[in-house]
């Protein structure tokens, strides 16, 4: 394959997979950190693309490269907060005017992504990784097996003990109920109270 072919492929790989890994990396380590790492994977995605012997799908090969940049920052730096970034970034593609939620609606939702941002962000490094690329990402426990090198049977086992874990987290943390218009909303419970609980 010549140069030039190489550079086209790679742009046509960039301009699809850089939002998709900004996003994800994003989620994973913050937002503050994650622009200058989804520069450094697609840096490395550049260089490993001619030698990409299709092994595995592109998607997983490149989730892969973008969950070891992850890890590694994470192991290195202080987690910091994921900000303002939406879990339910679908709705971002959706025309401002066929969207149109209630104020109270949007509120409702914010807190909630809130809530169950904080709380995966709390979650250890092996149940984190899971929970956003299966949960967050959509990618299949297949799919999550080979982008983190692991067996099929330990993505079930960590999956579902991270399930558990942000459950009994949020529990113990925020306060659900339905609002007047039905909705699910969340208050969160004093901190004294969350430590007593753990206390005891």
């Amino acid at each position: 394959m010549g140069t030039s072919s190489v550079t086209l492929e790679f742009q046509a790989v960039h301009d699809h997979f850089r939002p998709q890994i900004l996003r994800y990396l994003t989620r994973l380590v913050g937002e503050g950190e994650a622009e200058d790492l989804t520069q450094s994977v697609m840096l490395k995605v550049s260089e490993g693309l001619p030698n990409f012997r299709g092994d595995s799908s592109l998607s997983t090969w490149i989730y892969r490269i973008a969950t070891n940049a992850g890890l590694d920052r994470l192991r290195r730096i202080t987690i910091q907060p994921l900000g303002e970034v939406d879990v339910e970034s679908d709705e971002a593609d959706v025309p401002q005017g066929a969207q149109a939620p209630s104020v109270e609606t949007t509120a409702i939702r914010e807190e909630m992504n809130a809530c169950i941002r904080e709380f995966i962000e709390r979650l250890p490094e092996n149940y984190k990784t899971v929970m956003v690329l299966g949960e967050l990402e959509g990618f299949k426990n297949d799919e999550v097996a080979a982008i983190l090198g692991l067996s099929l049977d330990t993505v079930k086992i960590r999956l579902h003990r991270a399930r558990q874990k942000l459950h009994k987290e949020l529990g113990a943390g925020c306060s659900f109920h339905r609002d007047e218009d039905g909705e699910l909303a969340c208050d969160r419970k004093p901190v004294t109270a969350i430590a007593f609980r753990r206390r005891g």
